[in-house]
């Protein structure tokens, strides 16, 4: 297979296609090897318009819902960007060719230990790669100027939008129990923070942040 072809071919249809105009955001898409970021069985489906499942109930993200998600963002090359769920490290690095930092949580050893190897080997040199717990973030860290979870959720935990920065935006697909999943843009504006729904995105949830189970009586 020729990935720079098939890369080509994503942004051109998946991405371009869906509303996606920011020409950073695409130079990102059209830049970063989406096969190198893949368990080598699952590269010759690196470029396919669909979630990608990677192993331990985590899967690689559209591309199509990081690249809308990313231009919702708006990021400038001064900002620091987390992402909750690393996993092999794709969403990372795209972060990486817009914004000046990358911090990338990941709660997976292998796959922690995984994504640092390919940065290294691949000069993403703005990316840091941390082991812990992704419903806790990495406040060490904070404030970030972008959040972006790699995975959808039932909830935001609050503890992660206290580390938005003033200003700060926080990018994530929000799924409710038994209903079509959102992404949604969180803003913190004058201490407070508000969101608006962007559009449809029924990804897969991270784990641990599927919704509550609930009993019926």
């Amino acid at each position: 297979m020729d990935y720079q072809i098939a890369r080509h071919n994503m942004v051109e249809n998946q991405v371009r296609t869906n509303k996606v105009t920011d020409p950073l955001v695409i130079a990102a898409m059209e830049e970063v090897p989406r096969e190198l970021f893949l368990p080598e069985g699952k590269r010759g489906i690196a470029y396919v318009d669909e979630d990608i499942p990677v192993g331990n109930g985590r899967y690689a993200m559209e591309p199509m819902v990081i690249a809308r998600m990313m231009q919702s963002a708006e990021i400038a090359r001064s900002d620091v960007a987390l992402v909750i769920g690393a996993g092999y490290g794709y969403t990372g690095a795209v972060l990486s060719r817009v914004a000046e930092t990358v911090v990338a949580v990941e709660s997976d050893k292998e796959m922690a230990s995984i994504a640092e190897k390919t940065f290294q080997a691949h000069s993403y040199d703005n990316v840091i790669v941390v082991e812990g717990d992704l419903a806790e973030g990495y406040a060490k860290q904070s404030p970030y100027n972008v959040i972006v979870f790699d995975g959808a959720v039932a909830e935001v935990p609050a503890n992660i939008l206290d580390q938005l920065s003033e200003g700060g935006r926080l990018l994530v697909v929000v799924r409710a129990p038994g209903k079509v999943g959102v992404a949604r843009l969180y803003e913190r504006e004058n201490g407070v923070v508000g969101h608006r729904d962007l559009f449809d995105a029924n990804i897969p949830y991270l784990p641990g942040f599927e919704p509550a189970e609930s009993f019926v009586f």
